[in-house]
């Protein structure tokens, strides 16, 4: 190919990789790829100093990894991404983990079939507003950045399973946290957390939490009601190391959910 218009390989067995020119005559390559029914975008660039705007006009596509940690991703860092990406309105998988974003443009909001997005290992400090439209988001990834309060748009995302917002300077959690009932994994460890909020007990079907690594003096008083974690039994399940924790103290955390339950019913 001679110009950088993409047209997709069609085959599910070994497509070719076509290459042409981006921005500044650099050269670049992708690749389709239909796997069960999934169109994939396997990109990868040399020299590339921008997204080359042509993928955005592969509306079909359900997958897009821009990641450079990742295979099948540019091996350069991207700085921002291109409003035009609110044109692929049938993502389902968005990963732009490991680059450089400080911000995210507004029309990921058009995305109404996403149901995983990896920001982490960027320097973002806010989500757009438009963010709360991902109402079909299952999995966000937000490790590694510069938030200092978990975004109040996330609170709003009801399908949320899988949160990862750890390794941040988060101080703050919003009490709207328990608008997640669905959430199973919540990672929060080395933030900045001084408290939680009650509202973070509602979250009866949460199996992982991991907390350690913060500034936590208590815990609320309900957070017995975690009957489904296996509160200091399992790292793979709860983590709160590294705390002040002084009510309950770390040796009654260790009991589990009972215990704390217990705790609390005693100093009441």
């Amino acid at each position: 190919m001679s110009s950088g218009r993409l047209k997709s390989s069609q085959t599910s067995s070994s497509p070719p990789l076509h290459s042409a020119k981006g921005t500044g005559e650099k050269f670049w390559k992708y690749r389709v790829e239909v796997d069960r029914g999934t169109k994939r975008l396997k990109l990868k660039g040399r020299e590339l100093l921008s997204v080359p705007r042509e993928i955005f006009d592969l509306g079909e596509l359900q997958v897009l990894e821009m990641s450079p940690e990742r295979e099948s991703c540019l091996s350069y860092r991207i700085g921002g991404v291109p409003r035009a990406l609110g044109r692929l309105s049938n993502l389902t998988v968005l990963r732009l983990d490991t680059n450089e974003l400080r911000e995210i443009p507004p029309e990921i909001g058009a995305l109404h079939k996403l149901e995983t997005l990896t920001l982490s290992n960027n320097r973002l400090s806010r989500l757009p507003a438009e963010a709360e439209r991902l109402q079909r988001l299952r999995n966000l990834h937000l490790a590694n950045n510069n938030f200092q309060e978990l975004p109040l748009q996330v609170c709003q995302l009801r399908r949320l399973s899988f949160l990862d917002a750890s390794d941040n300077k988060i101080e703050t959690i919003p009490a709207c946290i328990g608008n997640l009932e669905r959430l199973e994994t919540l990672l929060l460890c080395f933030n900045a957390l001084q408290s939680l909020p009650d509202s973070i007990c509602t979250l009866g079907r949460l199996c992982t939490l991991w907390l350690g690594k913060n500034q936590l003096r208590r815990l609320p008083s309900q957070f017995g009601q975690l009957a489904n974690l296996e509160w200091g039994r399992s790292h793979c399940s709860s983590n709160f190391e590294d705390n002040p924790l002084e009510s309950p103290p770390p040796e009654i955390c260790r009991g589990g959910p009972e215990e704390i339950s217990r705790y609390f019913a005693g100093v009441g």
